[in-house]
């Protein structure tokens, strides 16, 4: 009996359930429709409200517009004038630095044409400096043999016919190889005997008078006088006649 009645209660109680479950779920369903309704209601409020809103709006911004590509057109006026001083202005700059550039460039370039010049200068007169003391030394050197080569002459001059032999002409042979050098090296003798007087050539130790000859006219040369290329290394000694 007891066990009966257990089970007459559970079954109660799952009936009870049930039915609050139902109620629950009727309730819920309701709320569901009322909130959807309020939703609805909203929605078309604020589209009322928007659609008279963006009206306003799109009014005030046609006039907020207007007055802005105003404000544009002035400020766009404005700084073209800007921009325009400023073009000028960096274009003379540009200008100016290319001229300051090419006085450089041209500065730059007549240095430069004269440091050339006058190295062209320095390499002539330096050129000029090394021949004139090569041509000093050179004369130094034949004016130490001149002597040497008159001897040669006054040895071979005082031998006579008989005393020629070997050792003479081993001598001859030298003195001629002695000339020959001197003649590679530019080195000549000046003709004196039959030429008319020179200063420049002879010097005049003696005078003569001889009527047959001209007026001065070299009769006889006392020492040979020598040339190195179109300088007088010696002048001849010589006789002139009057």
């Amino acid at each position: 009996m007891e066990k009966k009645k257990e089970d007459d209660s559970r079954k109660v109680t799952i009936d009870k359930l049930k039915e609050l479950e139902k109620e629950l779920q009727e309730a819920a369903e309701q709320q569901a429709e009322e909130t959807a309704e309020t939703e609805e209601a909203g929605e078309e409020a604020a589209g009322e409200v928007s659609e008279e809103t963006s009206e306003e709006a799109t009014d005030e911004a046609e006039a907020a517009g207007e007055e802005t590509e105003e404000v544009s057109e002035e400020a766009a006026d404005g700084e073209d004038e800007k921009e325009a001083k400023p073009k000028k202005k960096l274009f003379g700059g540009k200008e100016k630095k290319k001229d300051k550039l090419q006085e450089q460039i041209d500065e730059l370039k007549d240095k430069n044409m004269r440091q050339m010049a006058e190295f062209e200068n320095f390499r002539k007169r330096t050129e000029k400096e090394k021949q004139a003391m090569f041509e000093t030394g050179a004369r130094s050197v034949i004016e130490k043999l001149l002597p040497v080569v008159d001897n040669f002459e006054r040895g071979l001059g005082a031998l006579k016919e008989e005393e020629k032999g070997a050792f003479s002409e081993g001598m001859e042979m030298i003195y001629k190889q002695l000339m020959s050098e001197l003649e590679k090296l530019e080195v000549k003798p000046i003709d004196a005997v039959g030429k008319e007087f020179d200063p420049n050539l002879h010097n005049a130790v003696m005078h003569v008078d001889d009527e047959e000859l001209g007026e001065n006219v070299v009769v006889e040369e006392l020492q040979k006088g020598y040339m190195y290329r179109e300088n007088v290394v010696r002048h001849s000694m010589v006789k002139v006649a009057n």
